[in-house]
């Protein structure tokens, strides 16, 4: 006998289904809202950064020329990179530590939160940022980890979630389907 064609699937929401300790009606966000969110961030640290050095921050992050130089503008590339990562690292941390999100992510309706809803202490961030610095290395950070991350984002597999998620037992839900104890301390 043949196996039916009608299967059962037990209710809940996606992330009922892939995180057993995730809240009732609690939806895990789009892996394509993550990378746009991310991208955003990025593009608008960037443009404070060459609001504050007058338009040269970029030309100089990227002129991989220097280093052929001289030691002087070994150094200057160097702590170009360092600015930037400093920069990239307070950003994430502050901006989780005090609206629970970064700026796009609140514009895009993307919380993390812990693995069943609740919001993520001060002291989580500062790691989680920490290790979102690896999408930062030139080439490397956004051709292999950050595509890798993009698909684990939207595989079952990963539970829809990144490295970064995984390693600090956070996930990205849509912020409107936490449960109300949780939505009144986003800001």
């Amino acid at each position: 006998m043949t196996e039916s064609p009608v299967t059962i699937v037990k209710g809940g929401t996606l992330a009922q289904n892939i995180l057993g300790s995730a809240p009732e009606g609690m939806l895990i966000a789009p892996s394509w809202k993550r990378v746009t969110a991310f991208m955003l961030d990025v593009i608008l640290l960037c443009l404070v950064l060459q609001l504050f050095t007058r338009g040269q921050f970029l030309p100089t992050l990227f002129s991989y020329s220097l280093v052929l130089e001289g030691p002087r503008y070994v150094a200057f590339f160097i702590l170009n990179w360092l600015l930037f990562g400093a920069a990239f690292y307070l950003y994430f941390k502050y901006t989780g530590q005090t609206m629970g999100r970064s700026l796009a992510q609140r514009g895009l309706r993307i919380a993390i939160v812990h693995d069943n809803g609740t919001m993520l202490e001060q002291h989580h961030w500062g790691p989680r940022a920490f290790a979102k610095l690896i999408y930062l290395i030139p080439v490397l950070g956004a051709l292999w980890f950050g595509l890798r991350d993009a698909y684990n984002a939207q595989s079952v597999d990963s539970e829809y979630r990144t490295t970064v998620d995984v390693n600090h037992h956070t996930v990205a839900a849509v912020d409107w389907s936490l449960p109300s104890e949780t939505r009144l301390r986003l800001r």
